[in-house]
């Protein structure tokens, strides 16, 4: 289920990364062009590990600045009214249409994958474990890191969203946006400055695919390492699961190349797909950091694991309203219809297996 994710993860990075190419180069790229690019960039990446990981986390570094200066741009451009985002923030409020879309953004945003690399990238830190100060430090100075990480990722997440909602709620375009013609549309509507804001969005999105990209690469080989015991040397798994969704994107991008809706579409069923793979992370994990044989004195207390497990139930609940609500408004007759609703049962009967499973391994 992991790798699945990843690949879904993979396929969203490689489009967004192409489109970002296309708008910069003024078209001189074709989308399958920007596909071929896109897939080569984890290469490159791998080989900057070479130097060591320091210059890696410098790249990645510039990467989420990049990101975070260009989409504060597109905010600053088009001043979105503070009071209604406080607003918003404080009392969110979904109508009944966009529900499907909403929930599906938990997946992408989230990224099941990045899960098992957060516990990953604490072990790679090297200490000496049988101190209980050392530890102790360490899972202090990772949870500053991730802190001030989840910060950034929500800001830029808010400037995003905050600019679409004032460029296009309310407007006959609202339903035709995606990542095709997004950058297009807000250029007719705020023109830009010194640099078009075309091609500021465009630079977000080529600094989110290349970021998404790089933390890609790194937990599909913890995941795949920890899971199977099977030691692959990072290019060549970044080659099995990059190519599985180049090959899919290259299809896509020959077949469809002028059509903005198919790609968005697609980017739609991936977001689904990341969001119906977020309880095979979340319960073990869970179950895992609650077992004393594991953890030791470092297990999180009842008051932090009973408000986790709340919430990993409140998204399993929305993600099998999402399978039925997404399934059912795409797919038409009574026997597909039946497929549908007998996969949703299967879904939810795994996860409670699995949960009772992980829960019998805790105990």
């Amino acid at each position: 289920m992991a790798e699945v994710a990843l690949i879904g993860a993979d396929i969203q990075q490689v489009i967004g990364s192409a489109i970002a190419i296309k708008i910069l180069s003024n078209g001189v790229v074709p989308l399958w062009g920007g596909v071929v690019i896109a897939g080569c960039d984890c290469f490159i990446f791998l080989f900057l590990e070479n130097y060591g990981v320091r210059k890696l986390e410098a790249v990645f570094a510039v990467l989420i600045a990049t990101m975070a200066l260009s989409f504060a741009w597109m905010f600053g451009e088009t001043v979105p009214n503070g009071v209604e985002l406080l607003l918003g923030l404080l009392i969110p409020k979904l109508s009944s249409k966009t529900i499907q879309q909403a929930v599906g953004v938990v997946g992408c945003i989230i990224m099941p994958h990045n899960i098992f690399l957060h516990s990953a990238l604490v072990q790679s830190r090297e200490i000496d474990r049988r101190k209980t100060g050392r530890v102790q430090e360490a899972l202090n100075y990772y949870s500053t890191e991730s802190t001030v990480a989840l910060t950034i990722s929500f800001m830029i997440n808010l400037f995003v969203t905050a600019v679409f909602a004032k460029a296009f709620y309310g407007t006959d375009i609202a339903n035709s946006i995606g990542l095709v013609n997004a950058g297009q549309y807000l250029q007719e509507k705020y023109g830009g400055g010194i640099l078009p804001i075309l091609y500021i969005w465009s630079i977000g999105l080529l600094a989110a695919g290349q970021s998404s990209t790089l933390t890609g690469t790194y937990a599909g080989q913890f995941i795949m390492g920890g899971f199977l015991n099977l030691r692959l040397k990072k290019w060549l798994r970044a080659l099995i699961t990059r190519s599985c969704a180049i090959i899919l994107i290259m299809i896509v991008a020959l077949t469809f190349d002028t059509s903005e809706d198919s790609l968005d579409v697609l980017n739609e069923w991936l977001n689904v797909l990341q969001s119906v793979q977020i309880p095979f992370a979340l319960i073990p994990l869970l179950c895992l950091v609650s077992k004393e044989k594991v953890m030791g004195i470092f297990k999180i207390g009842p008051l932090l694991k009973m408000v986790s497990w709340l919430v990993a139930a409140l998204v399993i609940a929305i993600n099998g309203y999402l399978l039925l609500e997404f399934f059912y408004s795409e797919v038409n007759g009574w026997l597909l219809s039946s497929g549908v609703s007998a996969f949703t049962a299967a879904y939810l009967a795994f996860i409670m297996y699995l949960t009772a499973r992980s829960i019998t391994f805790s105990n």
